[in-house]
């Protein structure tokens, strides 16, 4: 089945799911931006790991009766007495667990210096804590500081979003870029749910021309090669957060034409 969604598919941001789609962006990113390459730079995967919030559902069921029968072990006299309640409610666990993510650096050759990286945010980097999105701007500040350039790939629409000194507009997913020698300004790609993402440029060092990245081609290859048609449901609606209303009912009327909703 090709992608249903002209650009990001909202079903594939499933917190167990993004691990996996992450590295197929990351190293269908890589390879595109490789091929185009001269022979002065080389892009190469660069791992991290963090933790994120992830729900963990058990593989086998557990048969939970309606009716529980508790036994009291209280050394009353009279006996031991028995009471009967009705079962408690089971729901999957949220744990924080290490997760392997990675960004893509391009270096020089010759001297291996850092000239650009390459992020494709994940839930840690806009969770909003000290070691979520205040640790993932501190880390931004340092490269802002610094002679390298910055594209930030951010195809979540919960959490916090890379902070600029504008409101941005509210859409679902944006890209941004700041090369070096343009700092305080950014480039911002705003990206809505039914758009598909457009070609960004990756800079190099000057006077070499920017490498066209063409994230749309990357994200339906990586859709196809991992075959999420076979693990998505598109009858309910997608992970949270919620869509505006608008997008909700674009969503559902997309959906019902390409009849994976009745």
């Amino acid at each position: 089945m090709e992608p249903p969604f002209p650009g990001m598919d909202p079903y594939l941001e499933q917190p167990s799911r993004w691990p996996d789609l992450h590295t197929g962006l990351i190293t269908g990113i890589r390879d595109i931006i490789q091929a185009q390459l001269n022979p002065n730079y080389v892009a190469v995967i660069t791992p991290y790991i963090t933790l994120e919030s992830i729900e963990i559902t058990p593989t086998r069921r557990a048969f939970i009766p309606y009716i529980g029968i508790l036994h009291d072990d209280s050394p009353e006299e009279g006996g031991t007495a028995v009471a009967i309640a009705n079962a408690p409610m089971t729901l999957p666990a949220t744990m924080n667990i290490p997760t392997r993510y990675a960004r893509i650096e391009i270096r020089s050759v010759t001297h291996e210096t850092l000239i650009t990286s390459i992020g494709l945010l994940s839930p840690a980097n806009k969770r909003s804590s000290a070691d979520g999105a205040d640790a993932y701007e501190m880390k931004r500040q340092e490269i802002f500081q610094s002679g390298v350039h910055l594209l930030e790939i951010d195809l979540l629409r919960g959490g916090v979003r890379p902070r600029l000194a504008r409101p941005l507009p509210p859409v679902s997913y944006f890209v941004f870029l700041s090369r070096s020698y343009r700092r305080p300004m950014v480039d911002v790609w705003p990206i809505a749910l039914r758009d598909a993402i457009p070609v960004v440029p990756v800079p190099l060092t000057y006077p070499d021309p920017d490498v066209p990245l063409d994230l749309n081609r990357v994200l339906h290859q990586v859709y196809r090669n991992a075959r999420y048609e076979r693990q998505i449901d598109y009858r309910p609606d997608p992970p949270p957060p919620d869509l505006s209303p608008d997008d909700a009912d674009w969503l559902d009327m997309h959906l019902r034409k390409l009849g994976l909703r009745a």
